[in-house]
Protein backbone atom coordinates (compact mmCIF):
# COMPACT_ATOMS: atom_id res chain seq x y z
CA UNK A 1 0.00 0.00 0.00
CA UNK A 2 1.73 3.38 -1.05
CA UNK A 3 1.76 5.29 2.15
CA UNK A 4 3.50 8.63 0.55
CA UNK A 5 0.71 11.06 0.82
CA UNK A 6 -0.01 10.25 4.26
CA UNK A 7 2.01 13.39 5.68
CA UNK A 8 0.99 15.61 2.52
CA UNK A 9 0.46 19.16 4.11
CA UNK A 10 -3.41 20.22 3.48
CA UNK A 11 -3.68 23.54 1.37
CA UNK A 12 -4.30 26.44 3.24
CA UNK A 13 -7.61 27.81 3.38
CA UNK A 14 -8.02 31.28 2.98
CA UNK A 15 -10.68 34.39 4.12
CA UNK A 16 -10.07 37.49 2.99
CA UNK A 17 -11.97 40.54 4.46
CA UNK A 18 -11.51 44.11 4.42
CA UNK A 19 -12.12 46.61 6.90
CA UNK A 20 -12.87 50.08 7.09
CA UNK A 21 -12.20 52.57 9.77
CA UNK A 22 -12.93 56.36 9.98
CA UNK A 23 -12.55 59.34 12.62
CA UNK A 24 -14.00 62.65 12.60
CA UNK A 25 -12.35 65.56 14.63
CA UNK A 26 -12.34 69.04 14.46
CA UNK A 27 -9.38 70.47 13.15
CA UNK A 28 -6.84 72.71 14.79
CA UNK A 29 -5.42 75.03 11.90
CA UNK A 30 -6.57 76.58 9.11
CA UNK A 31 -4.61 77.65 6.12
CA UNK A 32 -5.37 80.81 4.04
CA UNK A 33 -4.52 81.77 0.34
CA UNK A 34 -4.42 85.22 0.78
CA UNK A 35 -4.35 87.61 -2.70
CA UNK A 36 -3.56 91.20 -4.13
CA UNK A 37 -4.05 91.56 -7.65
CA UNK A 38 -3.12 94.97 -8.85
CA UNK A 39 -3.16 96.24 -13.42
CA UNK A 40 -1.77 99.38 -14.70
CA UNK A 41 -0.44 99.98 -18.16
CA UNK A 42 3.10 100.75 -16.42
CA UNK A 43 4.90 97.58 -14.73
CA UNK A 44 6.27 99.73 -11.97
CA UNK A 45 3.38 101.32 -10.66
CA UNK A 46 1.15 98.06 -10.78
CA UNK A 47 3.86 96.45 -8.81
CA UNK A 48 4.29 99.34 -6.37
CA UNK A 49 0.83 99.48 -5.96
CA UNK A 50 0.50 95.92 -5.17
CA UNK A 51 3.26 96.18 -2.41
CA UNK A 52 1.56 98.75 -0.79
CA UNK A 53 -1.67 97.17 -0.52
CA UNK A 54 0.38 93.69 0.63
CA UNK A 55 2.12 95.58 3.33
CA UNK A 56 -0.73 97.26 4.42
CA UNK A 57 -2.44 93.28 4.27
CA UNK A 58 0.23 91.97 6.63
CA UNK A 59 0.58 94.98 9.08
CA UNK A 60 -2.84 94.50 9.75
CA UNK A 61 -2.48 90.74 9.94
CA UNK A 62 -0.03 91.03 12.51
CA UNK A 63 -2.15 93.15 14.57
CA UNK A 64 -4.57 90.09 15.34
CA UNK A 65 -3.39 86.82 16.52
CA UNK A 66 -0.95 85.92 13.67
CA UNK A 67 2.37 85.97 14.04
CA UNK A 68 5.43 86.60 11.43
CA UNK A 69 6.19 82.92 11.59
CA UNK A 70 2.84 82.07 10.20
CA UNK A 71 2.87 84.44 6.66
CA UNK A 72 4.67 82.96 4.00
CA UNK A 73 4.90 84.35 0.05
CA UNK A 74 3.44 81.61 -1.91
CA UNK A 75 3.69 83.44 -5.42
CA UNK A 76 4.66 86.36 -7.32
CA UNK A 77 3.40 86.86 -11.09
CA UNK A 78 3.61 89.68 -13.76
CA UNK A 79 1.39 88.81 -16.60
CA UNK A 80 1.02 91.08 -19.85
CA UNK A 81 -2.66 91.45 -20.54
CA UNK A 82 -4.35 92.18 -23.88
CA UNK A 83 -7.50 92.63 -25.54
CA UNK A 84 -8.76 91.17 -28.65
CA UNK A 85 -9.85 93.76 -31.22
CA UNK A 86 -11.14 92.51 -34.62
CA UNK A 87 -8.98 89.36 -34.62
CA UNK A 88 -6.03 91.91 -32.97
CA UNK A 89 -4.15 91.92 -30.16
CA UNK A 90 -4.03 94.97 -28.30
CA UNK A 91 -1.65 95.60 -25.60
CA UNK A 92 -3.86 96.52 -22.57
CA UNK A 93 -1.64 96.44 -19.21
CA UNK A 94 0.15 94.74 -16.41
CA UNK A 95 -1.61 92.14 -13.84
CA UNK A 96 0.65 91.18 -11.07
CA UNK A 97 -0.40 89.30 -8.50
CA UNK A 98 0.87 88.28 -5.08
CA UNK A 99 -0.45 85.82 -2.70
CA UNK A 100 0.29 85.10 0.66
CA UNK A 101 -0.22 81.52 2.90
CA UNK A 102 -1.18 82.37 6.50
CA UNK A 103 -1.86 79.51 8.99
CA UNK A 104 -4.39 80.74 11.42
CA UNK A 105 -4.11 78.56 14.80
CA UNK A 106 -7.56 79.49 16.59
CA UNK A 107 -9.67 78.16 13.61
CA UNK A 108 -12.86 80.25 15.24
CA UNK A 109 -10.61 83.28 14.09
CA UNK A 110 -10.57 82.79 10.29
CA UNK A 111 -14.00 84.65 9.79
CA UNK A 112 -12.30 87.79 10.98
CA UNK A 113 -9.08 86.95 9.43
CA UNK A 114 -10.58 87.07 6.04
CA UNK A 115 -12.63 89.89 6.98
CA UNK A 116 -9.66 92.32 8.44
CA UNK A 117 -7.52 91.08 4.74
CA UNK A 118 -10.18 92.08 2.55
CA UNK A 119 -10.92 95.64 4.49
CA UNK A 120 -6.77 95.95 4.24
CA UNK A 121 -6.76 95.68 0.51
CA UNK A 122 -6.98 92.06 -0.03
CA UNK A 123 -9.12 91.42 -3.42
CA UNK A 124 -8.73 87.24 -3.03
CA UNK A 125 -9.35 85.14 -1.06
CA UNK A 126 -8.21 81.70 -3.20
CA UNK A 127 -8.37 79.18 -0.75
CA UNK A 128 -9.21 78.19 2.57
CA UNK A 129 -8.03 74.49 3.85
CA UNK A 130 -9.16 73.48 7.52
CA UNK A 131 -6.03 71.32 8.68
CA UNK A 132 -5.30 68.82 11.49
CA UNK A 133 -1.25 69.04 13.54
CA UNK A 134 -0.16 65.22 14.47
CA UNK A 135 -3.04 63.38 11.74
CA UNK A 136 -0.83 60.39 12.26
CA UNK A 137 -2.60 59.63 15.98
CA UNK A 138 -5.73 59.77 14.11
CA UNK A 139 -5.10 57.91 10.96
CA UNK A 140 -3.94 55.54 13.59
CA UNK A 141 -7.15 55.14 15.74
CA UNK A 142 -9.16 54.92 12.09
CA UNK A 143 -6.24 52.12 11.40
CA UNK A 144 -7.12 50.37 14.31
CA UNK A 145 -10.54 50.26 13.85
CA UNK A 146 -10.31 48.85 10.16
CA UNK A 147 -8.53 46.04 11.29
CA UNK A 148 -11.28 45.34 13.93
CA UNK A 149 -13.58 46.00 11.59
CA UNK A 150 -11.56 42.63 9.12
CA UNK A 151 -11.25 40.57 12.27
CA UNK A 152 -15.14 41.37 13.54
CA UNK A 153 -16.19 40.21 9.69
CA UNK A 154 -13.88 37.20 9.78
CA UNK A 155 -15.41 36.08 12.93
CA UNK A 156 -18.92 36.37 11.63
CA UNK A 157 -17.87 34.18 8.84
CA UNK A 158 -16.38 31.37 10.64
CA UNK A 159 -19.45 31.40 12.89
CA UNK A 160 -21.90 31.54 10.01
CA UNK A 161 -20.13 28.27 8.17
CA UNK A 162 -19.45 26.45 11.91
CA UNK A 163 -15.69 26.39 10.74
CA UNK A 164 -13.97 24.10 13.58
CA UNK A 165 -11.34 26.64 14.11
CA UNK A 166 -10.65 30.52 14.60
CA UNK A 167 -9.53 32.40 11.47
CA UNK A 168 -5.80 33.56 12.28
CA UNK A 169 -4.58 36.68 10.10
CA UNK A 170 -1.85 35.90 7.84
CA UNK A 171 -1.23 38.65 6.03
CA UNK A 172 -2.79 42.46 6.78
CA UNK A 173 -2.34 44.86 3.88
CA UNK A 174 -2.71 48.62 4.65
CA UNK A 175 -4.51 51.22 2.16
CA UNK A 176 -5.81 51.47 -0.91
CA UNK A 177 -4.36 53.75 -3.29
CA UNK A 178 -7.37 54.98 -4.83
CA UNK A 179 -8.83 55.97 -1.79
CA UNK A 180 -6.22 58.04 0.47
CA UNK A 181 -6.58 59.10 4.00
CA UNK A 182 -8.84 62.53 3.87
CA UNK A 183 -6.71 64.39 5.99
CA UNK A 184 -8.22 68.08 5.38
CA UNK A 185 -11.18 69.83 3.99
CA UNK A 186 -10.91 72.66 1.17
CA UNK A 187 -13.20 75.57 0.34
CA UNK A 188 -12.33 77.84 -2.82
CA UNK A 189 -13.53 81.25 -2.24
CA UNK A 190 -13.40 84.93 -4.03
CA UNK A 191 -13.63 88.14 -2.28
CA UNK A 192 -17.64 87.97 -3.21
CA UNK A 193 -18.11 85.28 -1.47
CA UNK A 194 -16.70 85.92 2.01
CA UNK A 195 -19.33 85.41 4.52
CA UNK A 196 -18.35 85.13 8.17
CA UNK A 197 -18.83 83.43 10.31
CA UNK A 198 -17.02 80.73 8.21
CA UNK A 199 -18.88 77.16 9.07
CA UNK A 200 -15.49 74.59 9.59
CA UNK A 201 -17.14 71.21 10.24
CA UNK A 202 -15.26 67.94 10.92
CA UNK A 203 -11.96 66.18 9.17
CA UNK A 204 -12.94 62.77 8.43
CA UNK A 205 -9.76 60.61 8.36
CA UNK A 206 -9.94 57.22 6.56
CA UNK A 207 -8.65 53.91 6.29
CA UNK A 208 -8.32 50.64 4.76
CA UNK A 209 -7.40 47.23 5.69
CA UNK A 210 -7.01 44.08 3.42
CA UNK A 211 -6.33 40.68 5.86
CA UNK A 212 -6.02 37.21 4.60
CA UNK A 213 -7.18 34.69 7.60
CA UNK A 214 -6.55 31.26 7.68
CA UNK A 215 -8.45 28.52 8.70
Amino acid sequence: MDHSNRHVKKPYRIITTIGNGEVSVEPNYAELRIEVVTQSRDINEAQRENANIMNQVILALLQLTITQEDIQTASFNIFPQYDYVEGRQIFRGYEVTNAITVKVRNVQEVGRVIDVAVQSGANRISSIEFKLENENRYYHQSLQIALLDAISKARTIAETLKLPYAPQPIEIIEGDTEEPPVLYRAVAMTQESVQTPIEIGLITIKSKVTVNFQY
